[in-house]
C-alpha cells in the first residue's frame, strides 16, 4: 500500500492535465503517486493520458458523478494512508507535499490539512477558493484568511504560521483515507461546491482538527470547470449551503450545550425543570434542533433578500437560481430527529467545533471594506490562542 495518493478528479480539462501534470509528477516523494480519476470526459482527456502519461494510474467512470461522487468513487478504489484531493488547474512546486504529510504524521488528531493557496496569475496574491484557510460566520457564510467576499489580500507573510481553521479548500485537501471512509466521504447530494466545508465541519464534530500548513504553497488557476458567473454554480452554492447547515448545525449546538460555557448557561436556565439541575439529553436535542431550525430559516430569508436584489437589477437567471436552490433544498433535506441528535452527542461527547465567527461577515465587510482583514486576523489570533 502506498502512503500518499494525490488524486486529480478530471472532467474535460485535457489542457490543464497536459500543463500541470508534469510538475506534479516530478514533485512526488517516495511512497506517493498521482492518480487521475475521470468523470466521463468527452474532450479526449483519457486518450491523451494514455499517450503522454501511460505510467499514471487512471480511474474512469461511465458518467459525470460531480466532485462529490467522483471523489467518493475514486477514494473507495484507492489503498493509501493519506489522500490529496487536488484540482487539475493547480500548479505545485518542489517540496509542497512533504509539509502536509508531516502534519498528519505528527498530529494524529488532525483529520485534514491543506496548503496556502495563491493565485496562478497574480503570484503574490491569495486565491479566492481557499487562500490561507477558511472560517464560517454564524449564518453559514464562508470566508478565508486572505479572502472575504470578493476582496482578496496580497500575501505579505501575514498567515505564514500553521493554524487550526474551520475548513481548507477542496482545490487541494489532504485527508486521512480511513477517516474519510468512516465519515461516509463527501455528501453526494452536493455534487459540487461547499462539500469540503461540510466535510471539514463533520470532521470537527467527530473530534478532529483542521489545519492549514503555509509551508506548503500551491498556485490555483481557478474557475476551471464552471465560470464564476454561472447561474448553475450560484444555485449549487445557495442550495449546498443550506444542506450544510442542516447537516451540522443541530449537532454542533447540542455539543455546545454539553461542553463549555454554553452548557453552563443552559444548565442555569433549565435547572428548575430538572430534579438534579441538569438538562436531559432529550431536552438538549430539542433545544438544539429548534435553534438550528431558526438559524436556517433566517438564512433562507437572507437568501430571499439576495434574490430580490437580483430581480430588481434584472439578473433574472440568478433570481431563478436562488428559487431553484431553495426548492431543491426542501426536496432533499435530511430532517434530523431528536434521537439522532442524542445518539451523536453520546458518541462524540467532548467534541467542540472551532472557527465559527460569531458575527455576520457580510455586514462587517460592507462597513469595514479592506479593514475587515484586520478583524479576520484578530479572530484568527484568538482562535489560535484557544487551540494551543
Amino acid at each position: 500500500m502506498i502512503k500518499t495518493a494525490v488524486v486529480i478528479l478530471n472532467w474535460n480539462t485535457k489542457g490543464y492535465l497536459e500543463k500541470f501534470l508534469p510538475p506534479l509528477i516530478a514533485s512526488m516523494p517516495e511512497d506517493a503517486e498521482v492518480i487521475v480519476a475521470d468523470n466521463a470526459s468527452t474532450d479526449g482527456s483519457m486518450e491523451m493520458m494514455a499517450a503522454k502519461f501511460p505510467s499514471v494510474r487512471r480511474i474512469e467512470f461511465d458518467k459525470n458523478f460531480g466532485f462529490t461522487g467522483g471523489y467518493n468513487g475514486a477514494l473507495s478504489r484507492i489503498e493509501a494512508e493519506y489522500c490529496v484531493l487536488i484540482n487539475s488547474d493547480i500548479e505545485v512546486g518542489k517540496g509542497w507535499l512533504e509539509p502536509l504529510i508531516n502534519t498528519l504524521d505528527d498530529n494524529p488528531d488532525v483529520g485534514a490539512c491543506g496548503p496556502k493557496l495563491l493565485s496562478y496569475y497574480d503570484r503574490d496574491r491569495f486565491e479566492y477558493a481557499g487562500a490561507a484557510g477558511g472560517y464560517m460566520d454564524k449564518y453559514g457564510y464562508p470566508f478565508c484568511r486572505g479572502r472575504v467576499l470578493k476582496m482578496v489580500e496580497k500575501d505579505r507573510g501575514q498567515y505564514d504560521e500553521p493554524a487550526d481553521v474551520f475548513w481548507v479548500t477542496g482545490a487541494c485537501l489532504m485527508v486521512r483515507r480511513r477517516v474519510f471512509e468512516y465519515l461516509g466521504g463527501l455528501d453526494d447530494r452536493f455534487f459540487a461546491h461547499q462539500e469540503e466545508i461540510d466535510f471539514c465541519w463533520r470532521l470537527q464534530m467527530s473530534g478532529y482538527r483542521i489545519r492549514v500548513v503555509p509551508q506548503s504553497v500551491v498556485w490555483h488557476l481557478g474557475g476551471g470547470t464552471l465560470p464564476n458567473d454561472s447561474p448553475w454554480k450560484l444555485k449549487l452554492n445557495y442550495r449546498n449551503n443550506l444542506m450544510m447547515l442542516e447537516n451540522n448545525l443541530a449537532f454542533t449546538f447540542a455539543q455546545e450545550y454539553t461542553v463549555g460555557r454554553e452548557a453552563e448557561i443552559l444548565a442555569e436556565r433549565e435547572a428548575k425543570y430538572y430534579l438534579f439541575g441538569t438538562p436531559t439529553e432529550d431536552a438538549i436535542a430539542k433545544k438544539a434542533l429548534r435553534k438550528a431550525g431558526r438559524r436556517i430559516a433566517l438564512r433562507m430569508i437572507m437568501d430571499g433578500c439576495s434574490a430580490l436584489v437580483y430581480l430588481v437589477t434584472f439578473k433574472l437567471d440568478y433570481f431563478k437560481a436562488v428559487l431553484s436552490a431553495h426548492k431543491e433544498f426542501w426536496q432533499d433535506r435530511q430532517r434530523w430527529g431528536y434521537g439522532e441528535v442524542v445518539n451523536f452527542v453520546q458518541e462524540n461527547p467532548r467534541s467542540v467545533v472551532k472557527g465559527i465567527y460569531p458575527h455576520w461577515i457580510v455586514m462587517k465587510a460592507v462597513l469595514m471594506k479592506n479593514r475587515v482583514f484586520e478583524e479576520v486576523a484578530d479572530f484568527s489570533s484568538k482562535l489560535s490562542a484557544r487551540c494551543e
